[in-house]
Protein backbone atom coordinates (compact mmCIF):
# COMPACT_ATOMS: atom_id res chain seq x y z
CA UNK A 1 0.00 0.00 0.00
CA UNK A 2 1.74 3.15 -1.05
CA UNK A 3 2.15 5.95 1.37
CA UNK A 4 0.30 8.49 0.11
CA UNK A 5 -3.03 6.41 1.21
CA UNK A 6 -4.85 8.16 3.67
CA UNK A 7 -5.86 5.01 5.81
CA UNK A 8 -2.08 4.41 6.74
CA UNK A 9 -1.41 8.12 6.96
CA UNK A 10 -4.31 8.20 9.82
CA UNK A 11 -2.71 5.13 11.19
CA UNK A 12 0.78 7.10 11.84
CA UNK A 13 -1.20 10.02 13.15
CA UNK A 14 -2.93 7.88 15.67
CA UNK A 15 0.12 5.68 16.98
CA UNK A 16 2.05 8.87 17.73
CA UNK A 17 -0.76 11.47 18.64
CA UNK A 18 0.88 12.21 21.99
CA UNK A 19 4.16 13.02 20.53
CA UNK A 20 2.61 14.84 18.41
CA UNK A 21 0.61 16.93 20.34
CA UNK A 22 3.11 17.18 22.37
CA UNK A 23 5.58 18.05 19.64
CA UNK A 24 3.16 20.84 18.67
CA UNK A 25 2.40 22.53 21.13
CA UNK A 26 6.13 23.32 21.41
CA UNK A 27 6.09 24.46 17.99
CA UNK A 28 3.52 26.98 18.93
CA UNK A 29 4.69 28.28 22.22
CA UNK A 30 7.94 28.64 20.39
CA UNK A 31 6.01 30.61 17.94
CA UNK A 32 6.34 34.56 17.85
CA UNK A 33 2.90 34.86 16.64
CA UNK A 34 1.25 33.25 18.91
CA UNK A 35 -0.49 34.90 21.59
CA UNK A 36 -0.65 33.18 24.86
CA UNK A 37 -1.30 36.38 26.75
CA UNK A 38 -4.74 36.09 24.99
CA UNK A 39 -5.39 32.51 24.61
CA UNK A 40 -3.99 30.89 28.03
CA UNK A 41 -1.45 27.47 27.29
CA UNK A 42 -5.02 25.47 28.38
CA UNK A 43 -7.20 26.69 25.92
CA UNK A 44 -4.25 26.61 23.12
CA UNK A 45 -3.77 22.73 24.27
CA UNK A 46 -7.56 21.82 24.79
CA UNK A 47 -8.05 23.34 20.90
CA UNK A 48 -4.72 21.25 19.12
CA UNK A 49 -6.30 17.73 21.10
CA UNK A 50 -8.88 18.55 19.44
CA UNK A 51 -8.40 19.58 16.31
CA UNK A 52 -5.73 16.50 15.97
CA UNK A 53 -8.62 13.80 16.84
CA UNK A 54 -10.57 15.48 14.19
CA UNK A 55 -7.77 16.12 11.80
CA UNK A 56 -7.38 12.35 12.36
CA UNK A 57 -10.61 10.83 11.83
CA UNK A 58 -10.14 12.55 8.37
CA UNK A 59 -7.25 11.78 7.21
CA UNK A 60 -8.60 7.81 7.78
CA UNK A 61 -11.70 8.86 5.02
CA UNK A 62 -11.35 11.94 3.21
CA UNK A 63 -8.95 12.72 0.16
CA UNK A 64 -6.02 14.48 1.28
CA UNK A 65 -6.58 16.75 -1.87
CA UNK A 66 -9.77 18.20 -1.70
CA UNK A 67 -11.12 19.45 2.16
CA UNK A 68 -14.36 20.79 0.94
CA UNK A 69 -15.43 16.94 0.73
CA UNK A 70 -18.18 16.04 3.45
CA UNK A 71 -15.06 13.24 5.45
CA UNK A 72 -13.86 17.00 6.56
CA UNK A 73 -16.84 18.40 7.66
CA UNK A 74 -15.76 18.33 11.51
CA UNK A 75 -12.14 19.86 10.68
CA UNK A 76 -13.96 22.78 8.94
CA UNK A 77 -16.75 23.16 11.66
CA UNK A 78 -13.86 23.41 14.19
CA UNK A 79 -11.78 26.09 12.22
CA UNK A 80 -14.15 27.79 11.73
CA UNK A 81 -15.34 27.51 15.57
CA UNK A 82 -11.57 28.72 16.46
CA UNK A 83 -11.22 31.36 13.76
CA UNK A 84 -14.32 32.69 15.18
CA UNK A 85 -13.12 32.41 18.65
CA UNK A 86 -9.71 34.22 18.01
CA UNK A 87 -11.24 37.05 15.99
CA UNK A 88 -13.17 37.83 18.77
CA UNK A 89 -10.24 38.10 21.04
CA UNK A 90 -8.46 40.16 18.93
CA UNK A 91 -6.06 38.33 17.14
CA UNK A 92 -4.68 38.83 13.98
CA UNK A 93 -5.22 36.80 10.74
CA UNK A 94 -1.10 35.25 10.80
CA UNK A 95 -1.48 34.60 13.97
CA UNK A 96 -5.21 32.64 14.04
CA UNK A 97 -3.65 30.70 10.80
CA UNK A 98 -0.61 30.04 12.83
CA UNK A 99 -2.59 27.41 15.06
CA UNK A 100 -2.35 25.50 11.18
CA UNK A 101 0.69 25.94 9.19
CA UNK A 102 2.31 25.20 13.01
CA UNK A 103 1.74 21.56 12.58
CA UNK A 104 3.68 21.13 9.61
CA UNK A 105 7.53 20.77 11.30
CA UNK A 106 5.98 18.34 13.64
CA UNK A 107 4.03 16.11 10.67
CA UNK A 108 6.99 15.91 8.31
CA UNK A 109 9.31 15.36 11.46
CA UNK A 110 7.05 12.01 11.89
CA UNK A 111 6.79 11.45 8.36
CA UNK A 112 10.86 11.52 8.39
CA UNK A 113 11.00 8.87 11.27
CA UNK A 114 8.77 6.72 9.65
CA UNK A 115 9.41 6.66 5.98
CA UNK A 116 13.36 6.62 6.87
CA UNK A 117 15.66 6.38 3.46
CA UNK A 118 12.78 6.19 1.13
CA UNK A 119 13.31 9.41 -0.32
CA UNK A 120 10.45 9.56 -3.27
CA UNK A 121 7.81 8.07 -0.57
CA UNK A 122 8.95 10.81 1.97
CA UNK A 123 9.31 13.57 -0.87
CA UNK A 124 5.41 12.46 -2.24
CA UNK A 125 3.59 12.21 1.39
CA UNK A 126 5.43 15.48 2.11
CA UNK A 127 4.22 17.21 -0.54
CA UNK A 128 0.67 15.81 0.07
CA UNK A 129 0.65 17.27 3.56
CA UNK A 130 1.89 20.48 3.18
CA UNK A 131 -1.25 21.34 0.51
CA UNK A 132 -3.42 19.53 2.70
CA UNK A 133 -2.19 22.33 5.78
CA UNK A 134 -2.60 24.90 3.59
CA UNK A 135 -5.75 24.50 1.99
CA UNK A 136 -6.88 24.04 5.93
CA UNK A 137 -4.81 26.86 6.77
CA UNK A 138 -6.55 29.48 4.05
CA UNK A 139 -9.77 27.86 5.24
CA UNK A 140 -9.30 29.32 8.41
CA UNK A 141 -8.09 32.81 6.92
CA UNK A 142 -11.47 32.80 5.48
CA UNK A 143 -13.40 31.97 8.18
CA UNK A 144 -11.95 34.52 10.31
CA UNK A 145 -12.20 37.11 7.81
CA UNK A 146 -16.00 36.56 7.64
CA UNK A 147 -15.84 36.96 11.36
CA UNK A 148 -14.45 40.11 10.93
CA UNK A 149 -16.97 41.27 8.86
CA UNK A 150 -19.70 40.53 10.80
CA UNK A 151 -18.15 42.20 13.56
CA UNK A 152 -17.53 45.28 11.43
CA UNK A 153 -21.11 45.06 10.17
CA UNK A 154 -22.58 45.01 13.86
CA UNK A 155 -20.02 47.65 15.09
CA UNK A 156 -21.16 50.01 12.06
CA UNK A 157 -24.96 49.51 12.94
CA UNK A 158 -24.24 49.92 16.58
CA UNK A 159 -22.01 53.63 15.57
CA UNK A 160 -25.38 54.62 12.94
CA UNK A 161 -27.99 53.75 16.33
CA UNK A 162 -25.32 55.82 18.61
CA UNK A 163 -25.12 58.74 15.99
CA UNK A 164 -28.70 59.59 15.85
CA UNK A 165 -29.81 60.16 19.39
CA UNK A 166 -33.37 61.20 19.51
CA UNK A 167 -33.72 63.63 22.97
CA UNK A 168 -36.70 64.87 24.30
CA UNK A 169 -36.33 68.34 24.56
CA UNK A 170 -39.40 69.74 26.87
CA UNK A 171 -43.14 67.88 26.58
CA UNK A 172 -44.14 67.05 23.18
CA UNK A 173 -41.01 68.07 21.73
CA UNK A 174 -38.34 66.10 20.20
CA UNK A 175 -34.90 67.05 19.23
CA UNK A 176 -32.72 64.92 16.45
CA UNK A 177 -29.17 66.14 15.99
CA UNK A 178 -27.72 64.79 12.85
CA UNK A 179 -23.84 64.99 12.44
CA UNK A 180 -21.93 63.66 9.38
CA UNK A 181 -22.93 62.30 6.14
CA UNK A 182 -27.15 61.06 5.92
CA UNK A 183 -27.43 58.06 3.60
CA UNK A 184 -29.78 55.35 2.55
CA UNK A 185 -28.88 53.37 5.41
CA UNK A 186 -28.43 56.07 7.80
CA UNK A 187 -31.75 57.78 6.81
CA UNK A 188 -33.51 53.85 7.41
CA UNK A 189 -32.39 54.27 11.05
CA UNK A 190 -32.73 57.68 12.02
CA UNK A 191 -36.76 57.40 10.75
CA UNK A 192 -37.01 54.71 12.53
CA UNK A 193 -35.62 55.77 16.05
CA UNK A 194 -37.70 58.84 15.29
CA UNK A 195 -40.96 57.52 15.00
CA UNK A 196 -40.73 55.56 17.71
CA UNK A 197 -40.01 58.18 20.08
CA UNK A 198 -42.63 59.90 18.77
CA UNK A 199 -45.30 57.43 19.41
CA UNK A 200 -43.30 56.64 23.13
CA UNK A 201 -43.55 60.29 23.99
CA UNK A 202 -46.66 61.19 22.32
CA UNK A 203 -44.50 64.60 20.85
CA UNK A 204 -46.36 66.59 18.18
CA UNK A 205 -42.96 69.01 16.76
CA UNK A 206 -39.87 67.21 15.96
CA UNK A 207 -36.54 69.52 15.21
CA UNK A 208 -33.97 68.26 12.80
CA UNK A 209 -30.58 69.88 13.41
CA UNK A 210 -28.11 69.72 10.61
CA UNK A 211 -25.44 71.75 12.15
CA UNK A 212 -23.08 68.78 11.93
CA UNK A 213 -23.83 68.06 8.13
CA UNK A 214 -20.92 69.09 6.35
CA UNK A 215 -22.62 69.12 3.20
CA UNK A 216 -26.30 69.41 2.25
CA UNK A 217 -26.51 67.59 -2.14
CA UNK A 218 -29.34 66.64 -3.54
CA UNK A 219 -29.65 62.95 -1.98
CA UNK A 220 -29.22 64.47 0.81
CA UNK A 221 -32.13 66.87 0.67
CA UNK A 222 -34.26 63.77 -0.35
CA UNK A 223 -33.31 61.90 2.44
CA UNK A 224 -34.67 64.96 4.88
CA UNK A 225 -37.41 65.41 2.80
CA UNK A 226 -38.70 61.47 3.73
CA UNK A 227 -38.36 61.62 7.39
CA UNK A 228 -40.35 64.77 7.66
CA UNK A 229 -42.67 63.14 5.50
CA UNK A 230 -43.02 59.89 7.68
CA UNK A 231 -42.87 62.02 10.67
CA UNK A 232 -45.92 64.22 9.54
CA UNK A 233 -48.01 60.81 8.91
CA UNK A 234 -47.25 60.08 12.58
CA UNK A 235 -49.38 63.47 13.68
CA UNK A 236 -46.38 65.56 14.18
CA UNK A 237 -44.71 68.67 12.21
CA UNK A 238 -40.79 69.01 11.71
CA UNK A 239 -38.68 71.98 12.33
CA UNK A 240 -35.15 72.17 10.14
CA UNK A 241 -32.49 73.90 12.11
CA UNK A 242 -28.97 74.57 11.04
CA UNK A 243 -29.31 76.14 7.82
CA UNK A 244 -26.31 77.94 7.08
CA UNK A 245 -25.59 80.55 4.50
CA UNK A 246 -23.85 78.10 2.38
CA UNK A 247 -26.53 75.05 2.60
CA UNK A 248 -29.60 77.74 1.97
CA UNK A 249 -27.55 79.05 -1.07
CA UNK A 250 -27.19 75.29 -1.63
CA UNK A 251 -30.97 74.12 -1.23
CA UNK A 252 -31.71 76.79 -3.39
CA UNK A 253 -29.15 76.49 -5.97
CA UNK A 254 -30.69 72.45 -6.70
CA UNK A 255 -34.33 73.43 -6.58
CA UNK A 256 -35.16 71.23 -3.67
CA UNK A 257 -38.95 72.52 -2.27
CA UNK A 258 -39.28 72.15 1.45
CA UNK A 259 -42.65 72.72 1.15
CA UNK A 260 -44.29 74.55 4.31
CA UNK A 261 -41.39 73.04 6.82
CA UNK A 262 -39.90 75.54 9.06
CA UNK A 263 -36.16 76.54 8.82
CA UNK A 264 -34.26 78.08 11.67
CA UNK A 265 -30.51 79.00 11.59
CA UNK A 266 -30.06 77.36 15.22
CA UNK A 267 -31.48 74.83 17.46
CA UNK A 268 -32.18 77.33 20.14
CA UNK A 269 -34.69 79.71 16.98
CA UNK A 270 -36.25 76.17 16.38
CA UNK A 271 -36.87 75.24 20.01
CA UNK A 272 -38.56 78.61 20.87
CA UNK A 273 -40.55 77.91 17.54
CA UNK A 274 -41.72 74.50 19.08
CA UNK A 275 -42.77 75.79 22.56
CA UNK A 276 -44.94 78.68 21.17
CA UNK A 277 -46.74 76.20 19.21
CA UNK A 278 -47.26 73.95 21.68
CA UNK A 279 -48.21 76.49 24.13
CA UNK A 280 -50.31 78.27 21.89
CA UNK A 281 -52.07 74.22 21.11
CA UNK A 282 -52.44 74.30 25.16
CA UNK A 283 -54.09 77.68 25.11
CA UNK A 284 -56.79 76.72 21.89
CA UNK A 285 -56.83 73.35 24.04
CA UNK A 286 -57.82 75.04 27.30
CA UNK A 287 -60.30 77.91 25.53
CA UNK A 288 -62.09 74.80 23.46
CA UNK A 289 -62.72 71.80 25.46
CA UNK A 290 -63.89 69.92 22.76
CA UNK A 291 -60.73 70.04 20.61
Amino acid sequence: MPSADPPRFSDLVAANEATLLADWMKQQKAARGTRLDLLGESELEDQSRRFLRAFRTALATGDLDDVSQPAWSDVRDFLREVSRSRALQGLKPAETALFVFSLKQPLFALLRGALGNATDRLALDTWQISTLLDQLGLFTMEAYQQTREEIIVRQQQELLELSTPVVQLWDRILALPLVGTLDSSRTQVVMESLLERIVATGSEIAIIDITGVPTVDTLVAQHLLKTIAATRLMGADCIISGIRPQIAQTIVHLGVDLGTVVTKATLADAFAVALKRTRDAAVSAQRDPTT
